[in-house]
């Protein structure tokens, strides 16, 4: 037991009270005060019990006993004390808590949850004169925390519809236990109580769930000691896609779907909700054309209209929706509206027609001018058409000069488009005119009245009104037989008709060599008189040259011009070698250059010999056609030098070759092509034909490096010489030769440079082993032998002193052994002195 400082003790008469004590039975002694009360603590906090109500004693108990029971169980002592002293009874910390008794107060640390159930407190309380026994049941009540709750769905993702239950649950706390969920969006926003069943318990329910419900929950858990969060859970929702919705830009709708103009940038978007989000695939007409929710149709052809499906899929799930859209493309037509004014066939009104045919749809065109009632033109209702349009304006009602405009619009062209003409008579009076043909035997009659629109229609006429001849307008010939002087004092007329204004042009034909009397005057004027003009022939014509030449390439110009003042209405026109016409419409190869009086005729890259030959210039009139001829002769380059090759040669790896060329003779050249083809080819089959393997080469190149070429084909060269067009006599044709072994100089350098080395390493052994016989003295011996057999080399050099010195003093010295051994006498020197012998050292 733990014990603190033992206090004097107070008297005997209080040990007598402990077995009593120990066994927790209550003291029977005088007036006892007994109190109960219930005490509420919290585990792992503090709690104290004080043993009677303070009101019993102003000093504390001079002997207490604490004892416990749990439940129904015996009671066990916890503590007791007297005084200062004080036991603690084995155990008690374990089942109850950190146990301190201070002044009869029973004090509980780190409360434990075992230390609920009641406590006995029995202690005498000192009083003046006496003891008084005092007796104190406190019932103790220990309170859990909530632990930290957390959620568990019963599936982390459902498809929408399913039911589903999220269940909160804590490992401990003392009940009751009060229950609230928190929802909060996917994408953020505040915590809100969620709107299902369920909702304050453990427990709640989804039935059925919808995407509305995905999101984080958390569920917060209290009780009277504390409140508690859990971790927030996601719960997905699996859902759609739905039925998917598609946008057009640029808005453009109309009944069935949606239009776009041509060559727009049309963008089509679709957007069907679904999570996990819709997979979208594009389809046109049926196929395939687009995967992604954003479709782009950059500057959109025609081509690209139709029905466009846009299909959403849920992975996931499994399913699938789609929309399809009609999407129509409008084009306008081609070029602009045209407009054109033609006189009706009695010549008193004027049909305005407006055309512009194709586009889609097609274009609306209405008639706007003078005499269109202001209400109409707003509306549209003056002539309004598809396409054409036209509006009958009489004469009478139109002044000259007045305009008209055709207005198209078309649903691609947000400005439209229009066209004008105006309708306006020909200035002055029609002229007319006589001249006699053939050798007087036919008179040419002409009229005249250019302009206006529309252009007036000319027609002559007898003196009796029957016509001389078709209508035309602007102008009209007619040729009359003069055979017989049947034409003599005969009146002809000119009418002039217009739908603004009629005129008419009157002639009085007689001899020619006397002119008679004409006259030309609207209607109802008198005749003026007439001059008949020198009798006229066919047309005649002159040329600037009857033959032309020019080099292969070039530009030939063919110069062709009527000559005379009259030409009753003669056309001109050139035919090529082959007799076909030359129009506009042949370019670019010819150039047709018209006036009033001349037409010239360009050729373009003049090609050898094909466009050489005769060209003819015709003009033809009422009375007969005349014809001049021009030779075009197209001359060729001269022809340049020739060329021979002076070098062909494979590369190591053979797929090049290096050419090298040189030229033969005098001549210009602008310069060289260099043509192969296979050498070796099938028995019994021609060669192929040659391909140019370069081109372009400039005249001062002699070399050139070819490459492209196949390692297991052998080619053929030849090279020709170029001037401008013309293409001279070609080489002759090579094949490369092999590339040279190019390795030998690199092995003789190797070789000489190995020979130097093992000189060089040589003559260093050789020293070395002169220097150093020791080292090696069978292979000195070997390369430096000595005189004879029995020779010995004569010590006479200072070297060979210190070395017989040296041998000397390294021989082991024998004590038995003389001091010295006189040698052999040597044989005598050759100039008669003997030399003494020596030990082995000599004297220097």
């Amino acid at each position: 037991m733990e014990r603190g400082p033992l206090p004097r003790w107070r008297g005997p008469w209080i040990l007598c009270l402990l077995p009593a004590l120990a066994g927790g039975q209550p003291l029977a002694a005088g007036d006892a005060a007994y109190e109960e009360r219930t005490v509420t603590g919290v585990r792992g906090r503090t709690v104290e019990l004080s043993c009677g109500r303070a009101a019993l004693s102003s000093s504390p108990p001079a002997v207490v006993f604490w004892s416990f029971a749990a439940g129904s169980g015996p009671p066990r002592a916890v503590a007791v004390g007297s005084g200062w002293e004080t036991a603690v009874a084995p155990g008690a910390a374990a089942a109850l808590g950190r146990v301190t008794l201070r002044n009869g107060t029973l004090e509980l640390r780190e409360l434990r949850a075992g230390a609920q159930g009641r406590f006995l407190c029995q202690g005498l309380f000192p009083e003046p004169g006496r003891l008084r026994v005092g007796y104190a049941a406190v019932l103790l009540r220990v309170l859990v925390p909530v632990s930290k709750p957390f959620v568990r769905p019963t599936a982390a993702a459902a498809a929408e519809g399913a039911a589903v239950a999220l269940t909160c649950t804590v490992r401990e706390g003392t009940g009751p236990l009060s229950f609230s969920w928190h929802h909060r969006q996917p994408r953020g926003g505040p915590s809100v109580a969620p709107a299902a069943s369920g909702g304050s318990g453990a427990e709640l329910r989804l039935t059925p769930a919808n995407r509305s419900h995905a999101g984080w929950y958390a569920c917060s858990v209290g009780n009277e000691v504390n409140n508690r969060t859990s971790e927030p859970v996601y719960l997905d929702i699996v859902y759609g896609p739905d039925e998917p919705a598609i946008t057009v830009e640029p808005f453009s709708p109309e009944p069935g779907g949606f239009s776009a103009g041509e060559r727009d940038d049309v963008v089509l978007s679709c957007l069907a909700p679904s999570n996990p989000p819709s997979r979208y695939v594009w389809l046109h007409n049926g196929s395939q054309v687009h995967v992604g929710p954003t479709y782009v149709l950059a500057a959109i052809a025609r081509a690209q209209a139709g029905t466009y499906t846009c299909l959403a899929e849920n992975t996931h799930l499994q399913t699938r929706t789609q929309a399809t859209i009609l999407l129509t493309v409008y084009y306008p037509p081609a070029g602009s509206p045209s407009c054109s004014a033609v006189a009706t066939e009695d010549q008193r009104a004027v049909a305005l027609r407006c055309r512009w045919p194709g586009g889609f749809p097609p274009a609306r065109l209405r008639w706007v001018g003078p005499g269109s009632p202001e209400k109409e033109e707003e509306e549209g209702a003056t002539g309004t058409n598809f396409s054409m349009a036209t509006r009958i304006q009489p004469g009478v009602a139109t002044r000259n000069g007045s305009s008209f405009s055709c207005l198209a619009s078309h649903p691609a062209l947000p400005r439209g488009a229009a066209c004008e003409t105006t309708l306006w008579v020909p200035a002055g009076d029609p002229s007319c005119a006589a001249a006699a043909t053939k050798g007087d035997e036919y008179v040419m009659l002409r009229c005249r009245w250019e302009g206006g629109t529309p252009a007036a229609t000319l027609r002559w006429r007898d003196g009796v009104g029957q016509p001389l001849g078709p209508p035309s307008p602007s102008a009209a010939v007619a040729v009359l037989s003069a055979a017989g002087g049947a034409l003599q004092g005969r009146e002809v007329v000119c009418a002039a008709g217009h739908p603004l204004r009629a005129a008419e042009c009157r002639l009085r034909l007689g001899k020619p060599r006397v002119p008679p009397g004409g006259g030309c005057h609207r209607r109802g004027g008198s005749p003026k008189p007439l001059r008949v003009s020198p009798p006229t022939d066919v047309p005649e014509l002159e040329v600037e040259r009857s033959e032309v030449a020019v080099l292969e390439g070039g530009e030939a110009r063919l110069a062709c011009r009527r000559r005379g003042g009259v030409d009753l209405g003669a056309a001109v026109g050139w035919y090529d070698p082959e007799e076909r016409e030359v129009t506009a419409a042949a370019a670019p190869k010819y150039r047709l250059e018209r006036g009033d009086a001349w037409l010239n005729l360009t050729v373009r890259d003049a090609e050898w010999p094909g466009d050489g030959g005769v060209y003819r210039c015709v003009a033809a009139n009422a009375v007969g056609a005349a014809g001049l001829a021009v030779r075009l002769r197209v001359e060729r380059y001269p022809a340049p030098p020739n060329v021979t090759i002076s070098k062909l040669r494979y590369t190591r790896a053979r797929t090049e070759v290096r050419l090298e060329w040189r030229t033969q003779g005098a001549g210009n050249l602008t310069g060289f092509v260099v043509q192969r083809r296979q050498a070796k080819k099938i028995p019994r089959r021609a060669p192929g034909p040659w391909e140019t393997a370069a081109g372009d080469i400039e005249p001062h190149s002699r070399d050139r490096r070819l490459g492209g070429l196949d390692p297991a084909v052998v080619y053929a060269f030849r090279v020709l010489a170029v001037n401008h067009r013309t293409a001279g006599h070609p080489s002759e044709v090579q094949t490369p030769a092999e590339p040279p072994f190019e390795a030998y100089p690199a092995v003789m350098a190797a070789a000489v440079v190995g020979m130097l080395v093992a000189t060089a390493a040589s003559l260093l052994a050789v020293g070395f082993l002169a220097r150093h016989r020791d080292i090696l003295p069978r292979l000195h011996d070997l390369l430096f032998p000595t005189d004879g057999p029995g020779g010995q080399e004569p010590i006479g050099a200072p070297e060979d002193a210190e070395t017989a010195a040296s041998g000397e003093d390294a021989a082991p010295q024998d004590p038995a052994a003389p001091a010295s051994v006189p040698a052999a006498p040597e044989a005598p020197l050759p100039d008669g002195t003997d030399e003494s012998p020596g030990d082995g050292a000599a004297t220097p």
